[in-house]
């Protein structure tokens, strides 16, 4: 049986011997196409010389071993009329490897299909599991893209929100810097507590002399203003064309603001207190400068000179309040020095009228003693006359030295506290007489003492205890007040350094009953 193989054409790989192409097979369609009228299959033999002849580079001559035109199969065979993609061609390709290879070679091929079969089956089976993992990649994808983009706007909403909080910060900052600027003081505690000793701007002797600089000052402020040199504002401003219309608007405007100011500038002059004089002056300031905002369209302002007219006025007012304050507690000092001063030389009186009055008294029964010649009620008599006498000449001389006296230490620990106490001079002949006033109706609790010292300058002892502890006083503002915050064994070493004193009595732990009983604090 005549035998033919595959005639592979110029650019085909060359099949091994003894190959036979599966079932279905096709070339690669990358191969080149085989020249018009090119035998795919030929016989063996003649197989063998066509590719001796190409592997010499020639083809076979004519009588030798073939013609020039290599036979080709009949076209009524199987081999030649096989054609490709054809069911037909398919079925006897399978016909003609089945006779010319046997039942065992058709096994193969079935084998071979059920091979490519399942490998169809399974590159299927891959495809639809790779594109189930494609499709899962891009849903995934997609996802991940919407999340990425929710999260780009919340971050740009964050951003966008974080952006307007800076600038709401800005603008609340802005405003509060703008506010407190507006702002003017007006807690009178605070200011009270922050002033100490008032400081005069403008020291004069007396309050008749602040009152005279003022008038001087009002006459000043009334030159200012009928000279229009009050308020400045715009000479050039015109009204529908008319320079004269525009003058007289601007002069209008102009005597509103300026009443506007002197309505606030009056009403810190009636409300000064010496402690809001700064308040007062800034309050002032900002009305100004609300005026000068208000009239920046014709350039109304108050001018300098007149503002600080104004300024000078509340600070002459300030000091004179002061200094009027000062000279009215001076009088109540005064008045009070007066009715001591009285109430001692009272007690002088009625102790020089007392003592003379028994002085006469031992006089006449001493020449009644003499008369009966009783030696010895004599001598005893002189004697008690020798005492009259010697404390009539302590009064005579404690009422020609008007700086003798007691100076005081006595506390109040219900009042003000067991680190209180009260340092004063009284020239009582019974200095206790002047602790019992002070423990009337205006305290609640008696005064204890802890100290009586008897000097022949008593004011001069008292003016050196109240410098050395002058840091120390409850009253900062008016220091005719005599309270400090020290302890009485303090008071007592200040006075064991300051010889020459006699310490008449001193008690280092104040009784206090009557607060003690009161607060159920007495001791058993």
């Amino acid at each position: 049986m005549q035998q033919y193989r595959l005639n592979p054409p110029p650019g085909w790989p060359a099949p091994p011997d003894g190959w036979v192409p599966p079932p279905f097979w096709e070339p690669d369609p990358s191969w080149p196409v085989p020249p018009p009228g090119w035998q795919l299959w030929v016989p063996v033999a003649a197989a063998a010389a066509t590719r001796a002849q190409t592997e010499q580079g020639s083809p076979v001559p004519p009588g030798e071993g073939g013609t020039t035109r290599v036979p080709q199969p009949r076209r009524s065979g199987l081999l030649g009329r096989l054609r490709r993609g054809g069911p037909t061609e398919l079925q006897q390709l399978r016909d003609w490897i089945t006779a010319t290879q046997g039942a065992e070679a058709l096994e193969v091929a079935r084998l071979l299909q059920r091979t490519r079969d399942e490998a169809d089956q399974l590159r299927a089976e891959a495809s639809r599991e790779a594109d189930s993992i494609v499709a899962a990649a891009r849903q995934s994808a997609k996802e991940g893209k919407a999340e990425a983009r929710r999260a780009t706007q919340e971050t740009e909403k964050a951003r966008k929100a974080a952006e307007e909080h800076r600038n709401e910060l800005y603008q609340a900052e802005t405003r509060l810097t703008e506010l407190r600027a507006q702002i003017v003081t007006t807690d009178e505690t605070a200011m009270l507590q922050q002033v100490g000793v008032y400081a005069y701007r403008h020291p004069l002797q007396d309050a008749i002399a602040y009152r005279s600089a003022l008038d001087s000052l009002s006459a000043q402020i009334k030159h200012l203003v009928r000279t229009d040199q009050a308020v400045l504002a715009a000479t050039d401003w015109t009204v529908n064309g008319s320079v004269r219309e525009g003058r007289k608007m601007v002069r209008d405007f102009s005597k509103l603001m300026l009443r506007a100011y002197n309505a606030e500038a009056d009403s810190a002059v009636r409300g000064m207190r010496p402690h809001r004089l700064t308040s007062l002056v800034d309050r002032l300031f900002k009305s100004r400068e609300t005026i000068a905002k208000l009239g920046a369209t014709m350039h109304i302002r108050i001018s300098d000179a007149y503002h600080d007219v104004r300024v000078r006025e509340l600070e002459l007012t300030a000091d004179f309040l002061q200094k009027k304050e000062e000279e009215k507690e001076a009088q109540r000092e005064e008045r009070a020095r007066q009715r001591e001063e009285a109430a001692a030389q009272k007690e002088l009186d009625r102790q020089r009228e007392k003592l003379t009055k028994e002085l006469g008294h031992y006089q006449s029964a001493l020449d009644r003693l003499r008369e009966r010649g009783d030696l010895a009620a004599v001598s005893e008599m002189e004697a008690k006359l020798a005492d009259l006498e010697a404390a009539l000449n302590d009064v005579e001389a404690q009422a020609a030295n008007v700086r003798a006296g007691y100076v005081y230490v006595i506390s109040n620990v219900g009042a003000f506290g067991d680190s209180v106490v009260k340092i004063g001079m009284t020239r009582r002949l019974e200095p206790l007489d002047r602790v019992h006033e002070l423990s009337g109706a205006a305290v609640p609790f008696r005064f204890d003492v802890h100290a009586l010292i008897f000097s022949k300058d008593a004011v001069g002892l008292e003016t050196r205890l109240h410098q050395q502890f002058a840091a120390r006083r409850v009253n900062r503002v008016n220091a005719r007040k005599e309270f400090f915050h020290v302890t009485p064994i303090e008071v007592r070493d200040a006075l064991a350094r300051d010889t020459g004193e006699h310490v008449v009595e001193f008690n280092e732990v104040p009784q206090a009953l009557e607060w003690r009983a009161s607060s159920g604090n007495a001791r058993s």
